[in-house]
């Protein structure tokens, strides 16, 4: 597809108009001061991604799943919360490292993930995606084993069903797991019960897919969904309703690599936007603030 083509299919898809009337940068999103926003070319070469691949024991590389892991840790990171004395929840973990990394900055973390009995009916266990327990939270070694045993604790949930004895806490995320609800308003729902057990003064970060080619149709139900802008600016004027405070970004970039559409078998490196199903989909992080 040509670059000129996607510029246009992308203006037009991702316009200005914010129906929420909240800020909306204009310049391209970075990590230096993430709001929500998509992922992009340019922050891959700011000095908070190599930081953080870093500090989660990778080597940097151009694709949107380590990206999402950089986003939330940055954004997590810069409101103060990773730190002794605080406390998160993160959602659909299985063996991604950033439980294990926060807790290693002393924060007390909540780790969950789906039964094992439904999780390998949907086949997160056969690709390795879930964890059965807290130990899953820490192959990689980030967190020592004593702080991560004080630290951390686990249990099961339905991320679809959360229990109404979870807690209240100052943090909440989840990497890449709301599209895997069911449907676009089991997303939205996740959403919106998430930024109920934010503490006052505390933050959601969730990552998910942002449908880059229309506004209209979309993979709306099954085992992997596309959220499209106009699902976020719902979930967003629902979430400021209850007085929670969400700033978007809606650029997509305009660097060679952010018009670059990964086809499957999909690359372990350029993979910023891909081709699913017949739309074109990239990661997009979404920052919810619940004010004191």
């Amino acid at each position: 597809m040509q670059i000129s083509r996607l510029k246009s299919m992308f203006a037009q898809t991702i316009s200005p108009v914010d129906v929420t009337r909240l800020p909306a940068p204009s310049s391209t999103p970075t990590l230096t001061d993430p709001v929500s926003q998509s992922c992009t070319a340019s922050q891959f070469h700011e000095e908070a991604y190599a930081y953080w691949c870093e500090q989660i024991g990778e080597e940097p590389r151009n694709h949107r799943k380590q990206w999402e892991f950089c986003y939330i840790a940055q954004a997590l990171s810069l409101a103060g919360v990773l730190t002794p004395g605080r406390s998160g929840l993160g959602f659909g973990v299985g063996t991604e490292p950033l439980g294990a990394l926060f807790a290693a900055r002393g924060a007390k973390i909540v780790g969950t993930d789906l039964e094992p009995e439904q999780a390998r009916t949907d086949g997160w266990i056969d690709t390795h995606q879930h964890s059965s327990g807290k130990e899953g939270m820490n192959e990689r070694g980030i967190c020592p084993a004593h702080r991560f045993d004080r630290n951390v604790s686990f249990r099961f949930v339905d991320m679809n069903h959360i229990p109404q004895d979870i807690g209240e806490f100052d943090f909440c995320w989840s990497a890449c797991a709301f599209e895997h609800l069911g449907s676009i308003r089991n997303g939205h729902d996740f959403i919106i019960n998430t930024a109920k057990l934010l503490k006052p003064g505390g933050i959601g970060v969730h990552t998910t897919e942002l449908n880059c080619s229309s506004n209209n149709e979309t993979l709306s139900s099954g085992s992997t969904v596309i959220f499209r802008k106009r699902d976020f600016q719902a979930m967003i004027a629902d979430l400021t309703r209850m007085g929670l405070k969400v700033t978007v970004n809606w650029d997509l970039g305009d660097q060679p690599l952010d018009y670059h559409i990964d086809l499957p078998p999909y690359s372990h490196d350029n993979h910023l936007k891909m081709q699913l199903d017949r739309w074109v989909s990239t990661s997009f992080g979404l920052v919810i603030r619940r004010p004191f």
